[in-house]
C-alpha cells in the first residue's frame, strides 16, 4: 500500500535536490488505462512508484518464512539537477526494503539499500518489469516473475532467488483506473495487484540455502500525491485463504481520531473482482504489540465484511516483526500473518505505519 510518507522522509534528506510533491510529474486521475506488460515497468512521469512482493515459502524440511522485498523509485524534476551532463546526475532515487521472517524459530531479520541511477548501480525500465539496486533485482520474463536479494557473508548471509507465476489475473484496484485515499479522492494512486503467485526456489537463513516453494503476493503503484496533513498513517492487509479467496484492505487514519477511510478489494477463486468500500468494511484491533522502545502497534485484528459473510481473525506469526529505516529516522511493522476464520483459513501480510512518527508533520501541503 501506500508508503510515501516513508519516501518523503528520504527526500528530506536529499537537500536542494528535493523536489516540491508533484510539482511537474503527472498526478494519478481517473480514466487511465492499464496496458501489459508494459505496465509492469517504470512510469518516470509519476513522482513516486513501488514494486512490493511479499510471501510465505516452505522448505523440505517443514521451517516456514515470510518474507518482503520491496523496490521505490522517486523522481528529481529539479533541472538544475537533472541537467548535469554527469554519470552521477539525479534524476530518480531508488531504495529497496529486504526482510525474512523466521516462522518456525520466531526470528525477525531486515536490511534496506538506498541508491541513485549514476553508473547503473539502480535503476528500473519502462516498458517491462526489471529493477534493480546492486545485486538486488527483479524482473519478468514471458510471465515468470524472477527475484533476487541476499544481504551478508557466511553464517550471516541471508537471501532469496525465487521464481513466481501468477494463478490468477491481474486485479486493478479501485475504479477507472485509480485508488482513492480519502473520501473526497483528493488523492489517488494507480494501483494493481498479482494477488496469488506460485513460488518457487531458494531461500538463505545463516548461511544455508534451502529449496523452498510457497505463495506470493505482488503490488505496483505508482502516483504524485503523498497523504493529507490531516491523515496520520494507514493499517493494510493481503490476505489469502485456502478456499482461493484473496483479500487487499486498507484504512488510512485520521490525525483528530476519526473514523478512517477504508478501501479494498475481494477476488473470488475463480479472479472474479469486487470493490469493497467504507460500508462493506468492518476492522477492528484485537491486540496490542507494545516494542521495547514504548510504541503500540495493534498486530492483531479482526476482519469482517457481512456482505459476504466473511469473518476473518488476523494474528502475527510473531510479534516483533518492525522495520527501522532510515537511519532510525522511520519505523513501521510489516510482518507475517496468520488467517483464521469459521469457513476457511489462510496467510497474510500486515503492514501498520505512522504508530512511532508523527507523520503529518513531515508534510506542508497548503489548501489541502
Amino acid at each position: 500500500m501506500s508508503k510515501w510518507p516513508i519516501w518523503f522522509l528520504m527526500l528530506l534528506t536529499m537537500g536542494s535536490a528535493a523536489p516540491a510533491w508533484g510539482k511537474d510529474f503527472k498526478f494519478a486521475e481517473p480514466g487511465y488505462e492499464f496496458h501489459f506488460p508494459s505496465d509492469h515497468g517504470s512510469h518516470e512521469d509519476y513522482q513516486i512508484e513501488w514494486w512490493y512482493f511479499t510471501g510465505h515459502l516452505t522448505d523440505k524440511r517443514g521451517n516456514h518464512y515470510g518474507f518482503e522485498l520491496t523496490f521505490f523509485r522517486t523522481g528529481v524534476r529539479n533541472e538544475s539537477v537533472r541537467q548535469i551532463p554527469s554519470k552521477w546526475a539525479v534524476k530518480n532515487i531508488y531504495s529497496a526494503h529486504f526482510a525474512i521472517s523466521n516462522e518456525t524459530t520466531k526470528e525477525f531479520w531486515f536490511n534496506e539499500v538506498m541508491s541513485r541511477e549514476g553508473l547503473g548501480k539502480a535503476g528500473a525500465m519502462p516498458g517491462h518489469f526489471q529493477v534493480w539496486i546492486d545485486q538486488w533485482m527483479g524482473r519478468e520474463n514471458n510471465g515468470t516473475i524472477f527475484l533476487t536479494a541476499s544481504d551478508g557473508t557466511n553464517r550471516n548471509r541471508k537471501g532469496i532467488e525465487i521464481q513466481m507465476n501468477p494463478e490468477k489475473p491481474i486485479v486493478i484496484h479501485g475504479e477507472s483506473g485509480t485508488s482513492p485515499k480519502d473520501k473526497e479522492s483528493k488523492n489517488r494512486s494507480h494501483y494493481y495487484s498479482l494477488t496469488r503467485l506460485k513460488t518457487t526456489g531458494k531461500l538463505i537463513w545463516n548461511g544455508e540455502m534451502s529449496e523452498v516453494k510457497g505463495l506470493s503476493w505482488m503490488d505496483h503503484e505508482f502516483g504524485s500525491n503523498p497523504l493529507l496533513p490531516s491523515q496520520v498513517g494507514w493499517d493494510w492487509f493481503s490476505i489469502q485463504l485456502d478456499n482461493g479467496t484473496d483479500i487487499m484492505l486498507y484504512q488510512i487514519r485520521n490525525r483528530d481520531g476519526s473514523l478512517p477511510f477504508s478501501f479494498g478489494t475481494l477476488i473470488d477463486e475463480k479472479g472474479l473482482v469486487e470493490t469493497l468500500r467504507q460500508k462493506d468494511i468492518n476492522l477492528t484491533p484485537l491486540k496490542i504489540w507494545k516494542t521495547p522502545e514504548g510504541w503500540n502497534y495493534p498486530t492483531g485484528w479482526k476482519v469482517n465484511i457481512p456482505e459476504r459473510n466473511i469473518s476473518l481473525t488476523v494474528t502475527p506469526s510473531f510479534q516483533n516483526q518492525e522495520l527501522t529505516v532510515f537511519g532510525g529516522n522511520m519505523r513501521y511493522w510489516e510482518g507475517s500473518v496468520l488467517i483464521t476464520g469459521a469457513s476457511s483459513s489462510g496467510v497474510g501480510y500486515l503492514e501498520l505505519t505512522g504508530y512511532d512518527t508523527d507523520l503529518p508533520s513531515l508534510f506542508s501541503q497548503k489548501g489541502q
